[in-house]
């Protein structure tokens, strides 16, 4: 290790300068770097190139304010149907509003297969006899099916 150390210190100025010199010449433009954002895209003078910088990022900073200020709380979201009213984790609230959406048609199904049909309602003296309602299968009624 002491060695590659005195092999650096051994370096001739000749040397240095071609090795400096050759760096210089692959040196980036400077509108390269102010497009890559390393250097500022100003006009003004380095003395006053930070204090507008830091102006610009506190212009930033009161309008990023301003905006949070103006957002709706959650509550007022989820009235307005943009956020879900769940607790559950973002990741899960597709997955819980597709159970909740078949529970939703089981229960659905459940009721329908406890409904009466229309010769029992008739039966009891609910519906008229041979209403067009049941006779005509293209009208939308009570029991219609696809």
């Amino acid at each position: 290790m002491d060695d590659k150390n005195n092999d650096e210190s051994h370096i001739s100025p000749v040397e240095r300068r071609d090795s400096l010199e050759k760096h210089l010449q692959h040196r980036p433009d400077p509108q390269d770097l102010k497009d890559k954002h390393i250097l500022l895209d100003t006009n003004a003078a380095p003395a006053l190139q930070s204090a507008a910088h830091d102006l610009e990022r506190q212009r930033a900073t009161d309008s990023l304010r301003k905006g949070l200020e103006k957002r709706p709380d959650r509550e007022e979201l989820v009235e307005r149907n943009i956020l879900p009213d769940s607790t559950a984790a973002p990741s899960l609230q597709g997955h819980q509003k597709e159970l909740e959406k078949h529970m939703l048609a089981d229960n659905l199904n459940e009721k329908i297969s406890h409904r009466p049909k229309p010769d029992d309602l008739i039966k009891e003296g609910i519906l008229e006899g041979k209403t067009p309602l049941f006779n005509e299968p293209h009208q939308m009624g009570p029991n219609f099916h696809d």
